[in-house]
């Protein structure tokens, strides 16, 4: 199996497809008409947004915002390939201009095929400044069969162009493809990168080429290019590439992302895992994560939080790349992060090679596209067929994998029958059985799975896995600092722990114990935040929550969160659990409005920006720690732990602390989220404004300029 592209075989792909295409002829403007060319330029997020810049008479300029609207803004966007206008900014949005400005007072019906048609007060005569440069933000949708051409003649004006993407497994061949055309057609310019842009278009034209046919290219040939896969799609240790592909541990992670390549950008630094402000975050930045991660370049550079609100310390203020750096890290930033709160953590979406995953899964029956049952694409006796997947153990993790392969966002339930959702008959044989998902896989067949050995008692039909997918999902996380701080242990008298004793909060000791005899019990409080984009509800209907006697309360979850005592070596030495008796919005940051109260019988859950506190005086907020005998172990807290709910983020589910407990006494320390990396030989730490591998010397990358040079100074 041949390794997977990079987007730099998109890239060549698209060089291969100017080689195939025929110059397209000028449209005649009328006579007299000004020849202009536009661009998108300043401090954007999207390829597809920025400052209106014109080239006129040999040099850019820009538009003033007086009198400009939506037509004007249609005018500009449909010139630069664009189906249509979203809207346009005043007031120099996307950062002040330089030079002259062209334009004042625009007026456009928006018919018009160029902006130098509309009428103005005319070029270079205006009483503008440059704060009031206006902006666009342009349809992401491109006109069908657009092609750029040239109108300037000192060639360095940048490439706009349509994007047409081509899924090729391993080598971009222009070759191949122009061997089935017997006349050759070249892109009439050479193309100059400098190596940083965040896609083609953005490099600039070369030389014009004279365009001669097959004598075109007499000493050359068309271009070739061999892709190397990203980490992401590199093959596995299985494959027998270790060597080549040897793990290391990432400086940089995407979490919280519903599809493939996209999530909030979190950086290691001191052992610890943090976010990045969206202060100054833009394209430039956001592509150095996205080829640092293994994808292609950025396609947006995401602020505000918007792809989920980290935990942590936030690592990296201001962040400001050339484009040339390898990592995230070697950008230069602000280590002063004051003023920034994780309602401004960066978030990326990267260009993603095609890799064909959504060809061989589908779902089917579905009131809607984002549920239904599960239908895979298999080889059966020599030919492919559509089956379905057989439901034993299908759970929330199977049904996650299933959503991102698909790219449906999160899985938001896993259903074991699926006879509602008639498929096709056709497709009723089970063609994929034990199926075991850890929850990173980005195929549904890379998960563990019977193969050929085919292992369903129920069979497929009714029974078959669906699932349903969401955009959205809940993120859990919690307050490590509230549990270190709250912790303490507690001589209680048997007989007032029945209630809890009946509700296996207590060790299996607790059944032999008389009703005079003392458990020691070791309490905290939990606070539990939702930082996902939806709110966390119970899986269960309120009609079938489970009512409990003895402490008078329903439970709308039975198994919430665990709490174990480990060994070292992961060895439980006493447990507990915690039902969710009561989930509700104990308390909500600034401007939001709690929705759930367990009064009454009131709805449970979590809304997005609030947190759930079970105080450390309330029952089965404990471990039983009666027959524990001295020593150092770790306490671990598990959030969801049966994967009831899904979420966006599992990983940070988990809390670890260290606990030190010397028969009277108990200490809880280092409590992290999470797992907690572990660096063999390098020490991450800040130097010069940049993170970087101290081994021993620290690496300084100088930004904005294309020579970057490296240093090695003294740490």
């Amino acid at each position: 199996m041949p390794p997977p592209c990079s987007l730099l075989c998109r890239l060549a792909t698209l060089l291969c497809v100017w080689a195939l295409c025929q110059a397209q002829s000028d449209t005649k403007l009328p006579p007299g008409t000004p020849i202009i060319q536009l661009r998108l330029a300043g401090d954007k997020h999207k390829h597809y947004e920025g400052r209106v810049e014109v080239y006129y008479n040999g040099e850019w300029g820009t538009v003033c915002d007086d009198d400009f609207s939506i037509h004007a803004a249609n005018v500009v966007c449909r010139e630069l390939g664009y189906v249509e206008a979203v809207s346009w900014s005043p007031s120099s949005k996307y950062g002040k201009g330089e030079g002259r400005i062209w334009l004042d007072n625009v007026h456009c019906s928006g018919l018009e095929r160029t902006l130098a048609q509309c009428e103005s007060n005319g070029f270079g005569v205006s009483d503008c400044k440059h704060s009031e440069d206006v902006g666009v933000v342009c349809s992401q949708r491109r006109i069908a069969g657009f092609k750029f051409i040239s109108t300037l003649t000192d060639n360095v004006e940048h490439i706009e162009i349509r994007i047409i993407f081509t899924q090729l497994n391993l080598f971009v061949s222009c070759l191949r493809l122009l061997s089935k055309r017997r006349k050759k057609n070249y892109w009439g310019f050479g193309v100059n990168c400098t190596g940083n842009e965040a896609s083609l278009h953005g490099c600039k034209l070369g030389h014009k080429v004279e365009l001669r046919g097959n004598a075109t290219c007499e000493k050359g040939l068309p271009v070739v290019v061999n892709c190397v896969p990203g980490r992401a799609f590199a093959p596995s240790h299985a494959q027998g590439f270790s060597k080549a592909y040897r793990v290391e541990q990432p400086l940089v992670r995407l979490r919280g992302g519903a599809n493939i390549g996209e999530g909030r950008v979190e950086v290691l630094k001191n052992g610890e895992w943090g976010t990045v402000c969206d202060d100054s975050w833009n394209l430039e930045a956001a592509t150095v994560v996205c080829r640092e991660l293994g994808f292609g370049s950025a396609k947006e550079a995401l602020a505000g939080g918007k792809l989920g609100q980290g935990m942590g310390p936030v690592h990296m203020n201001e962040v400001k790349c050339s484009g040339f750096e390898k990592s995230l890290t070697e950008c230069y930033f602000n280590r002063d992060a004051l003023g920034c709160s994780h309602e401004e953590d960066a978030a990326v979406r990267c260009n993603v090679p095609a890799m064909g995953f959504q060809n061989r899964l589908r779902l089917s029956g579905g009131r809607n596209p984002f549920e239904g049952r599960v239908e895979v694409l298999a080889e059966k006796n020599g030919s492919l067929v559509w089956g379905t997947v057989c439901s034993d153990s299908w759970g929330t993790i199977e049904a996650t994998v299933v959503c991102r392969q698909l790219g449906l966002g999160f899985a938001n339930n896993a259903f074991q029958e699926t006879w509602y959702w008639p498929g096709d008959v056709s497709a009723d044989d089970v063609v994929m059985s034990g199926v075991r998902c850890s929850g990173t896989e980005m195929t549904l067949a890379q998960c563990l799975h019977h193969g050929k050995h085919l292992d369903c008692p129920r069979g497929g039909g009714r029974f078959a896995a669906g699932v349903s997918c969401s955009e959205t999902a809940p993120d859990l996380v919690l307050n490590a600092q509230v549990v270190e701080h709250t912790t303490y242990l507690e001589d209680r008298p048997m007989y007032i722990l029945q209630c809890a004793n009946e509700e296996h909060c207590l060790s299996s000791s607790a059944a032999a114990a008389t009703s005079s005899s003392y458990r020691r019990l070791l309490r905290f409080s939990s606070q539990i935040h939702n930082n996902g984009l939806t709110d966390f509800r119970p899986r269960a209907a309120h009609n079938s929550w489970i009512w409990h006697e003895c402490h008078r309360h329903y439970h709308s979850m039975e198994v919430f969160t665990h709490y174990d005592l480990l060994s070292f070596n992961g060895t439980k030495v006493a447990e507990g659990h915690k039902a969710s008796f009561c989930l509700e919005d104990t308390q909500c940051e600034e401007g939001i409005e709690k929705r759930y109260e367990c009064a009454n019988f009131g709805q449970q859950g979590i809304t997005v920006g609030c947190w759930d506190t079970y105080r450390h005086d309330i029952d089965c907020q404990w471990i039983d720690v009666t027959d524990v005998v001295p020593g150092d172990y770790i306490f671990q807290v598990v959030i969801n732990p049966n994967f009831e709910v899904a979420e966006s983020d599992y990983t940070n589910n988990v809390m670890k602390c260290r606990c030190r407990y010397d028969g009277h006494r108990i200490w809880m320390y280092n409590c992290y989220i999470g797992e907690r990396p572990e660096i063999t030989g390098y020490n991450i730490i800040e130097c010069d404004g940049h993170l970087s591998c101290s081994k021993p010397f620290c690496l300084w990358m100088t930004t904005f300029q294309r020579g970057l040079n490296s240093k090695k100074i003294n740490a």
